[in-house]
C-alpha cells in the first residue's frame, strides 16, 4: 500500500475528506521525523515503536572485487511491532 492508497482507505473508513486525511498523515510524519532526529522514539500503542539505534562500524566485502571494505558507523531507524500486531 502506498501513501495515496493509505489516504483513500483512511478517508473512506473515517468518513473524512482526502484533503484532511492527507494533512493529518503529513503532520504525523513531520512530527515523527522531528522526534527521530532528536534520537527519540515514537510509540504507537497497539501498532509498534519506531526508534533510532546506532549501527557500529563493521567490515564488509565488495561483491564485485571480493575486497574487504570498512562500512562506517551510522544511525538507523528500527521498527518493533507490537505483540498484538504479530498475532
Amino acid at each position: 500500500m502506498n501513501k495515496v492508497e493509505l489516504i483513500n482507505a483512511v478517508a473512506e473508513n473515517a468518513g473524512m475528506t482526502k484533503v484532511d486525511v492527507r494533512k493529518a498523515i503529513d503532520a504525523i510524519m513531520e512530527v515523527a521525523k522531528g522526534e527521530l532526529k532528536k534520537d527519540g522514539k515514537v510509540a504507537l500503542v497497539g501498532f509498534g515503536t519506531l526508534a533510532v539505534t546506532n549501527r557500529p562500524e563493521r567490515k564488509g566485502r565488495n561483491p564485485k572485487t571480493g575486497k574487504t571494505i570498512k562500512i562506517a558507523a551510522k544511525k538507523v531507524v528500527k521498527f518493533k511491532p507490537a505483540s498484538n500486531l504479530l498475532d
